[in-house]
């Protein structure tokens, strides 16, 4: 499934930095490891942003990169 930007909320905001939910339903966590997957959030999701994810096979907690052409990349957070 692709990307749903209604499933994107935020949780906190403080000092320019963002903590974020996804609600991934029926996508996996690999699948929305895949370069590209947040691009239509390019407009919201900050280099340095942590997004919480909840996916079909478990929940993660990814960091925001600035990936090629300003759009963002997503990294597991170790």
């Amino acid at each position: 499934m692709a990307f749903s930007i209604r499933n994107l909320s935020v949780l906190a905001y403080a000092n320019g930095f963002t903590l974020w939910h996804y609600k991934a339903g029926q996508n996996s966590l690999e699948h929305l490891a895949e370069p590209g997957f947040f691009s239509d959030a390019v407009g919201m999701l900050a280099a340095g942003d942590i997004v919480m994810v909840s996916a079909a096979d478990g929940a993660s907690m990814l960091c925001v990169e600035a990936g090629a052409g300003n759009l963002p990349q997503l990294a597991k957070v170790n």
